[in-house]
């Protein structure tokens, strides 16, 4: 290993900024390898698509570099540009031309054959769950909904998470908490176990 990568490991995310803030985009670069696996699953939670959420990383990190003078320093620099991906991610899963895709990729799962595995039956059923699942979060209202994607992802502290969401970390518990008690009820309601 170079005495260069050796001695970055040691250089804080602060002092990257700075170097980033004078024009160093190797050190902004550094803050991306550090930061980029926490911001796309981010995106991810957000999405459900890799290709969106590997776009929307990619988008956010441009953002976040021209607006690094903005960067107060009040959150971690993990905590900034998680947020901002976020954002962008909820600004791309209201699109519509995100959801005309979503409708044609998945026309087009449906129409491949199913893999094998256990059985043809189990597979059906196991995606028909998923589906089930996957409606019954999208069915939640948002402000259930994203704090249960968000904690999902496992990326974030609940404190992370209410700097990204901009609510009080035990609004944030309860809101996970009320997501998760509503989700079972409705699938024990469904006939599913528990």
């Amino acid at each position: 290993m170079s005495s260069v990568a050796l001695s970055i490991d040691w250089v804080t995310d602060s002092e990257l900024v700075e170097r980033a803030r004078a024009g160093d985009a190797g050190a902004f670069g550094e803050l991306m390898t550090r930061h980029g696996q926490a911001a796309y699953r981010t995106a991810l939670a957000a999405l459900g698509s890799p290709a969106d959420a590997e776009e929307v990383t990619q988008e956010s990190f441009v953002r976040a570099y021209a607006e690094l003078a903005t960067f107060r320093g009040e959150a971690t620099f993990r905590t900034w540009v998680s947020a901002i991906v976020w954002r962008r991610a909820l600004n791309r899963r209201r699109s519509v031309a995100r959801r005309l895709r979503l409708f044609v990729q998945q026309a087009e799962a449906c129409a491949e054959p199913v893999a094998s595995g256990p059985s043809a039956e189990a597979a059906l059923l196991a995606l028909e769950r998923q589906q089930l699942v996957a409606g019954l979060i999208r069915a939640l209202p948002k402000r259930l909904r994203d704090p249960l994607l968000m904690a999902a992802a496992d990326e974030h502290s609940y404190s992370e998470l209410a700097v990204i969401l901009g609510i009080p970390a035990g609004t944030l518990k309860w809101r996970i908490s009320e997501a998760r008690r509503l989700l079972k009820r409705k699938l024990e309601q469904m006939g599913y176990p528990r």
